[in-house]
């Protein structure tokens, strides 16, 4: 059964992945693919017993497109409290400030599984590609041949590609072993989708 694929598409209105440097700029654009930490985080969402296992086990393969990307501002406070002192009182205050956060409109998420069980178990939870406000709902399985996961008709989209070659960038750091992660970017058909 190894030659059939068992996907579940997902959608949502918005949704944002951070870089993964994690740095909070003013202006920050949404990562247009999922890393490899994302992916293991997505995977023990829907499967909580593999929480204290290390790696992806269930999902092989993924494909993320979307509409287009908006600018959209977000006010935000810092972690620490400032203090000032007026007279004998003490006055506490959290600056605020306001950031533009690039959101994806419309993405939509393949996942793929070997095992039509493990298809059927994520097609019954949502998702959320990296904040919990941008929940991405499943509407819709299929069950295919493995090389039909590359029609660019049905499943386009950008999937990163965990492994190390000429072609591979750095995609963040394994918080287990402290080493560079990389991978490189598999484009199907038009993953910007067209008006």
């Amino acid at each position: 059964m190894k030659n059939k694929l068992f996907v579940v598409k997902y959608s949502g209105p918005f949704g944002f992945i951070k870089p993964w440097t994690a740095v909070r700029d003013s202006e920050t654009f949404s990562q247009q693919f999922l890393t490899p930490s994302i992916v293991e985080g997505i995977e023990k969402k829907l499967f909580p017993e593999l929480l204290g296992i290390v790696g992806i086990r269930k999902i092989v393969g993924h494909r993320l497109s979307y509409d287009q990307i908006s600018q959209q501002q977000e006010v935000i406070q810092t972690r620490g409290w400032n203090s000032k002192r007026k007279g004998t009182q003490i006055h506490f205050e959290r600056p605020i400030a306001i950031i533009v956060r690039g959101l994806l409109l419309n993405p939509v998420l393949f996942l793929a599984f070997e095992n039509e069980d493990d298809a059927d178990v994520a097609f019954n939870q949502h998702i959320c590609l990296c904040r919990n406000e941008d929940i991405l709902l499943p509407i819709g399985t299929f069950k295919i041949d493995v090389e039909d996961f590359d029609n660019e008709d049905t499943f386009s989209g950008f999937e990163l590609m965990f492994e190390k070659n000429n072609k591979s960038f750095p995609v963040g750091i394994d918080r287990n072993t402290g080493h560079q992660m990389f991978g490189w970017l598999k484009i199907i058909g038009i993953p910007v989708k067209e008006f």
